[in-house]
């Protein structure tokens, strides 16, 4: 996933250098690269991160027959 990004900043740069303008080829970049990658990147982490929200979960999670609930004479 990573390589694809990383391509994808390239070819924008390229695109970028080559602009007329200063502000032009800034647009470019921010808009065209880092705004869509940054998108990219958060969409195709959201199973990820559900994963660790879950792993989270459980850890937190006491075992359901830890018997902390009993007294000593029970």
């Amino acid at each position: 996933m990573y390589i694809i990004a990383i391509a994808w900043l390239y070819v924008v740069l390229i695109a970028a250098i080559s602009d007329t303008t200063v502000i032009g080829g800034v647009l470019t970049f921010v808009f065209w690269g880092l705004g869509p990658l940054a998108l990219f990147l958060w969409l195709a982490g959201t199973p990820a991160r559900r994963r660790a929200a879950a792993r989270r979960e459980d850890a937190n999670e006491a075992p359901s027959n830890d018997r902390t609930d009993s007294n000593i004479d029970q």
